[in-house]
Formats: C-alpha cells, structure tokens, sequence
C-alpha cells in the first residue's frame, strides 16, 4: 500500500466515525474543553500508581489536542526506550482518532491500513497503551503509556481513559 492509498483510507476512517449520528451535547460552563498541565499531572499520577500495583515500571506521556507533548515522566528504572514509545502513542491517538490497540488491528498485514506505522516521519504507533482523551466526546489529548508488556500497557492506558473522565468531571 503506497502513501497515497493510506491516506485516503484514513480519510474514509475518518469520515465514516464522523457520519455516525451526533448525541446531545453536555454544555460545560465549569472550565475549560482543553488540556492542562494540571490534569496531565494528576492523570499521570493516577497511571503511575497503577503501574506500581501492577510491578510495571513505565513511562506515561500525555499530549495536547495538536499530538504536542504536555507532559512526559518516566518512573524509576523505566526502559529508556519507553519514553519514545509512550510519546509517540499519546501523538498516534490523536493524530488519528483512535486507540493504538484499535489502530493495531487495522494496520495489521491485511488490513485497511497496513504499513501505516511508515508514514507521519515513524510516529505512528501500531500497538496497545494510547489511548485518546476525550472531555464531552472531543478528542481534547492524548496517553500513551510504555513499559510492560503490550497487554499491560493496553490496561494501564484503559485505566488513564477512564480516570481522566473523572478529573475532566465539572
């Protein structure tokens, strides 16, 4: 699959999540619809703890709605190649919209978008733990966490999801 046909795979993806009936919004009038250091602090805090009470050393990374890193943090004796990895997860959920384990099957040999992982300058992630952060069902970041095994990560990033719901809360 060349260049041109991912891209217009990704384009059809996209376009077929967007075409999905749009559920009545939650105004929120208690802050802000973005990304904060604050939140990726306490989010980070919460994925880390986890990790320890799973015996995972990892590193978490949480990026903006642009893929732009807000916060990286690594615990104590973390592979240093997870630092890569758990950044460049929190760029590949936001860049296309989905978790790197959902991702992980369509990018699979066969799949609709097999050989992704080659484009976007080798930031694309094509296996478990990113996962998008979402605050009224927009797409306002995302995690990526790296450091055990693929199913670990895939936990822990479920686990950060769900816990930032809770701090995005009003």
């Amino acid at each position: 699959m060349n260049e041109k046909e991912i891209a217009a795979a990704v384009e059809k993806i996209v376009r077929s999540s967007l075409a999905e009936p749009q559920k009545e919004e939650h105004v929120c009038r208690c802050g802000s619809h973005k990304m904060t250091l604050e939140k990726a602090k306490k989010l980070a805090e919460a994925v880390r703890e986890r990790a320890r009470e799973m015996g995972v050393k990892a590193v978490v990374a949480v990026a903006d709605k642009g893929g732009n890193p807000v916060l990286v943090e690594s615990m104590d004796d973390a592979y240093l190649a997870s630092w890569d990895v758990a950044l460049q997860k929190s760029y590949t959920v936001v860049a296309l919209k989905m978790s790197t384990q959902k991702l992980a099957a369509l990018a699979a040999p066969g799949g609709s978008l097999y050989g992704i992982q080659f484009t976007n300058q080798g930031k694309i992630v094509i296996f478990g733990g990113g996962e998008p952060l979402e605050i009224d069902g927009k797409i306002v970041g995302g995690l990526g966490v790296s450091g055990g095994s693929a199913e670990q990560d895939t936990a822990l990033a479920a686990f950060g999801r769900d816990k930032f719901k809770e701090i995005s809360e009003c």
